[in-house]
């Protein structure tokens, strides 16, 4: 039998063996994709570091949308990144002390602490060679390859005490921009043909400060600090997102930090997941080269009626960077982007695009609502302007989502230190319903 019709032969199998009936799921009360029936989240555990809000639950059953709230350690995170605005300082490495430890540092812990992230930046040198020699156009998977390289160069990796996982912690999060900004340098020299450049990580530079140093070293204080906010922003989200329950799931087995954060890399890489701002960024230009008049509420509701019936654009009839999982009033995240990428469209003279972004809002909101009328109350998330706002500040979107990473890696952190260190722990192990009846074997000869 020749290869490739045995592996097309498989294939046909295996469209048949993993057929299941979508009837038997609420037959056996199984929640499919952990989801209840109103579309909120099982509950399958208790954490003290994230708290996302969108809802509250009616008495006697039922949801009452509310305007969305994040909180970090219980400290909601509209009051933390005001603060940071209205100072205009860099707030990242705060809030990465505070999902870490569970209390704001003081002056002195956070000076201590930026010492401490800046002595860990630069890479192990092997490290560098390996990410130099890598080939291959997605930067995530290179990201996931160097996080494990970490553990050949530990000398305590399989450790789990508590001086051990905060120190590996910081490692981490230390060294993800510098891995992240030396394998987009890479791929644009081997790719692109340009010039590799390898900056090494400078003192008394705050993480957002020093990743674009290291990047493409122009950059404005202004981008500097729409990227520390962005960071901010998407730092933890709660342990029920996929990539934070990945690294929870593999945590619980009781594996090296590394593993985990590479297994919580590869949900991340999911377009489903942290992809979905890229796909924002390229329906907006789309929607740029197909819309003649960009102030035309009329022209725009025609186009966006046509994509949610799959008409146009990509067919799929979803409406990028508009609804969410918890949310439904507003995302406390875009809330707050909005902000600084109004600010960021003034310094780059792009004000037209950015009135046109929220003009886009304001319309799907509203013709999303008109065509699915399914009393379901859905606003823009964070990734409607991060892509954007990415753009304004001249980064490529190969990095759209190792950034993400960048900022996350903080929450994954925390929920695994969190998941290793509370009493009772347990290893995450659900039950699947078998719907197959048995069989009886038959012997080779006779099949």
């Amino acid at each position: 039998m020749k290869k490739e019709y045995l592996i097309y032969k498989l294939s046909e199998a295996m469209k048949d063996c993993t057929r299941i009936d979508t009837d038997l799921f609420p037959k056996f009360d199984v929640k499919r994709g952990l989801r209840n029936e109103d579309g909120t989240g099982v509950l399958v555990g208790l954490t003290k570091i994230g708290n996302v809000v969108g809802y509250e639950r009616i008495p006697g059953g039922g949801l009452k949308p509310i305007p969305g709230k994040l909180f970090y350690r219980g400290y909601d995170l509209e009051d933390l990144a005001h603060a940071i605005l209205k100072e205009k300082r860099f707030g990242f490495e705060e809030v990465a002390y505070l999902l870490l430890s569970g209390s704001l540092p003081d002056k002195e812990e956070l000076a201590s602490f930026r010492e401490l992230i800046n002595d860990n930046m630069p890479l192990e040198q092997k490290t560098k060679m390996n990410i130099i020699e890598l080939e291959g156009n997605n930067i995530m998977n290179i990201l996931a390859r160097s996080v494990l390289e970490m553990y050949r160069f530990d000398s305590n990796p399989d450790d789990t005490s508590r001086d051990n996982l905060m120190r590996q912690s910081i490692d981490l999060i230390s060294k993800f921009p510098t891995i992240i900004a030396y394998a987009f340098n890479m791929l644009r020299h081997a790719t692109f043909g340009r010039s590799l450049h390898i900056r090494h990580p400078q003192e008394n530079l705050s993480i957002a400060e020093n990743f674009l140093y290291m990047l493409k070293r122009d950059y404005t204080e202004l981008d500097a600090r729409t990227l520390d906010l962005l960071l901010v922003l998407q730092a933890e989200h709660g342990g029920g997102n996929n990539s934070t329950f990945t690294v929870r799931v593999t945590s619980s087995t009781g594996t090296d930090t590394y593993s985990a954060i590479a297994a919580g890399i590869g949900s991340l890489k999911g377009p489903l997941h942290g992809g979905a701002n890229i796909q924002v960024a390229d329906m907006f230009h789309h929607l740029q080269e197909n819309i003649q008049d960009w102030t035309n509420v009329d022209e725009i509701d025609t186009y966006f009626t046509r994509m949610l019936n799959k008409e146009v654009y990509n067919k799929t009839g979803l409406i990028y960077g508009i609804g969410h999982a918890v949310y439904t009033i507003s995302d406390p995240r875009a809330v707050l982007l909005k902000e600084l990428a109004r600010d960021l469209a003034h310094e780059k003279g792009r004000e037209r695009e950015f009135a046109f972004l929220e003009l886009l809002e304001e319309r799907a909101i509203a013709t999303f609502g008109k065509i699915k009328n399914n009393g379901k109350t859905v606003s823009s998330n964070v990734d409607f302007y991060s892509g954007f706002v990415y753009e304004m500040i001249g980064l490529p979107q190969e990095i759209y989502t190792p950034l993400f990473a960048m900022a996350r890696i903080v929450g994954w952190c925390a929920h695994r230190n969190e998941e290793l260190n509370f009493e009772g722990k347990r290893i995450i192990r659900p039950a699947y319903k078998n719907v197959l009846e048995e069989e009886k074997y038959v012997p080779l000869k006779k099949r």
